[in-house]
């Protein structure tokens, strides 16, 4: 299995080449590829930590850490996790969320961690023990459903 190399930043350090890729990837995906017009710059980014993994130069997955207080109190969150559908098969989404979800304990520690999941998703955020909470909604016009992944704090 290829492994990229990950990066864990803070908004005000992401070169602005890398902001370039990680928006681009993300609008090509969450907006082109999924049919979702929706502002996907909701003024989270600004302090948030940022998680990209790359095989060179080649951005191949992201998510953000959102800090607690800002999508939910009482949680951390992870959200816009995203990988290249060119590389998909390699499952650098699965190896993304599993960064994301070290950083959170290693950033929050005594914080638990909530997600807002696209239905369709759910078995894979379970594989990593996050437990459905509450109905089903919509969000920007697709099924999603809260999930909170409990942590040893």
């Amino acid at each position: 299995m290829t492994v990229p190399t990950y990066s864990l930043q803070k908004f005000d350090d992401i070169s602005l080449r890398d902001w370039y890729n990680i928006s681009q990837l993300r609008l090509a995906v969450f907006v082109v590829e999924q049919e979702c017009p929706y502002q996907d710059f909701d003024g989270k980014d600004l302090f948030c930590h940022h998680i990209t993994a790359n095989l060179g130069d080649q951005l191949v997955a992201y998510a953000r850490i959102v800090p607690p207080g800002i999508s939910y109190d009482g949680y951390v969150s992870i959200g816009r996790v995203v990988s290249d559908a060119l590389f998909r098969k390699q499952q650098f989404g699965k190896q993304i969320m599993a960064q994301a979800i070290t950083s959170c304990k290693e950033l929050y520690p005594e914080f638990d961690i909530k997600i807002s999941a696209q239905s369709y998703l759910l078995k894979f955020y379970m594989s990593f023990g996050f437990k459905p909470v509450g109905e089903e909604y919509l969000e920007d016009g697709i099924p999603h459903h809260a999930m909170i992944l409990s942590t040893d704090h």
